[in-house]
C-alpha cells in the first residue's frame, strides 16, 4: 500500500522537486492548497496531473484539522512560507501567521487525531543570521536578523516542542540557498540567468547587480528535497543543516553564467548601491557532516551545473517565447 503524503507550499520550487521525488518513491501526493491559491497548480507543469489538490486555508486550525483527520497522512512536508525573504519586512504579522501558525495548527491536528504522521518542517539559514562562527551546524545559535528568519525559528522551536514533549516524529531541516530553473526573477541566481540569457540572444545589453562580494552557500534544490524526505525516513527524529558546505561570490555567480554562454561578466554587470541589502550576511556557510553520517546524503550537482542549467532553461524559455527578457 502507498504512502499518502500532505504537501504545505507544493507550487513553490520545493514542492514541485519534493512531489517529484515522492511520486517516483510511490507516493500518494496530496498538496494542501489555500482556496485562493488554486490558479497556482500550473506551477507544477507536468505533475499537475498526477498529484492530488485538497483546498484548506492555512488560518484555518478546524478545516487543517479535518484534513489530517480525512486524509491520514503518512508524512507532511510543511513548506509554507513567503517565497521573498525580504518582502516579509512589509508584513511581518502575516509572515509569522503563515510560517509559525501553519506548523503549529498542522502538529496540533497530528497529535489530536493521533496519528503516527512523520513531520517535516522546513527551516532556513536565515535563522543563522548575525553569525561568528563558520560553517555552522545544527548547534549554532540563532539570531535572526528578519521576520521571515524570527518566524521561521519561532516554527523550529515549536516542532521541536512536540517532538519533546508530545513524542512526535518531527524533524526539521535547515536549509541553505537551494536554486532551481523554477527560481522567481527577484533571486539572485535566477536574475542573472536570465539577465545572461537577455543579453546573449541581443535582448538587453546589461546587468544591474548590488554588492558583487555578498557570498552564499548555494546549492540544487532537487538535492536539497531529497534530504528532507531522508530525514523522516530515519529511525529517530532529528534535526540536520542541509547544504553544501561551499561559499561562492555573486561575482563568481555571474562569472560563471556568463561563461556558460562565453561572454565576459565584467563587460556587461553594473553596481547599483541601492540594489544593496543592509541585512546581507557573508559567512553563512552549511556544516554537513552530521546529514552525510546519519542520512547518506551529499549534494550531487555542482554549483556550476546548476548554473549552467539555470541559464540553458532561460535561454530555452527566451527563445519559445515562456518568459519576456530581463530588464537591466
Amino acid at each position: 500500500m502507498s504512502k499518502t503524503a500532505l504537501i504545505t507550499g507544493i507550487t513553490g520550487q520545493d514542492g514541485y522537486y519534493l512531489s517529484r521525488l515522492l511520486l517516483k518513491h510511490g507516493y500518494r501526493v496530496v498538496g494542501l492548497i489555500p482556496p485562493q491559491r488554486q490558479s497556482n497548480l500550473a506551477k507544477l507543469g507536468d505533475l499537475a496531473g498526477q498529484v492530488e489538490v485538497y483546498s484548506v486555508a492555512l488560518t484555518d486550525s478546524a478545516a487543517l484539522l479535518e484534513a489530517v483527520e480525512q486524509l491520514r497522512p503518512d508524512e507532511i512536508y510543511n513548506l509554507a512560507a513567503p517565497s521573498f525573504v525580504p518582502a516579509s519586512w512589509s508584513d511581518p504579522l502575516g509572515t509569522l501567521d503563515l510560517v509559525t501558525g501553519t506548523a503549529t495548527r498542522l502538529l496540533s491536528a497530528v497529535r489530536q487525531v493521533g496519528l503516527a504522521t512523520r513531520f517535516y518542517q522546513a527551516s532556513s539559514s536565515e535563522m543563522f543570521g548575525q553569525v561568528d562562527q563558520s560553517p555552522q551546524d545544527e548547534n549554532t545559535p540563532f539570531r535572526p536578523m528578519n521576520p521571515y528568519a524570527a518566524a521561521k525559528v519561532h516554527a523550529h522551536w515549536t516542532m521541536v516542542h512536540h517532538r519533546q514533549r508530545y513524542g512526535l516524529f518531527a524533524c526539521s531541516g535547515i536549509l541553505y540557498n537551494h536554486e532551481s530553473p523554477l527560481r522567481p526573477p527577484n533571486f539572485v541566481t535566477r536574475k542573472v540567468a536570465l539577465a545572461v540569457a537577455s543579453i546573449k540572444l541581443g535582448l538587453s545589453d546589461r546587468l544591474e547587480m548590488g554588492n558583487l562580494q555578498a557570498k552564499r552557500d548555494w546549492g540544487y534544490a532537487g538535492d536539497h528535497v531529497e534530504a528532507m524526505w531522508r530525514m523522516l525516513q530515519a529511525k529517530t527524529p532529528e534535526d540536520y543543516v542541509i547544504g553544501t558546505g561551499q561559499l561562492h561570490s555573486v561575482e563568481q555567480l555571474a562569472a560563471a553564467a556568463f561563461a556558460c554562454v562565453d561572454l565576459n561578466w565584467a563587460e556587461y554587470v553594473n553596481v547599483d548601491p541601492k540594489l544593496i541589502r543592509t541585512d546581507e550576511h557573508f559567512h553563512l556557510v552549511a556544516n554537513p557532516a552530521k546529514a552525510k553520517q546519519n542520512l547518506n546524503w551529499q549534494p550531487q550537482v555542482s554549483f556550476e551545473a546548476l548554473i549552467q542549467e539555470m541559464v540553458l532553461k532561460d535561454l530555452e524559455r527566451l527563445k519559445s517565447g515562456a518568459v519576456t527578457p530581463a530588464a537591466p
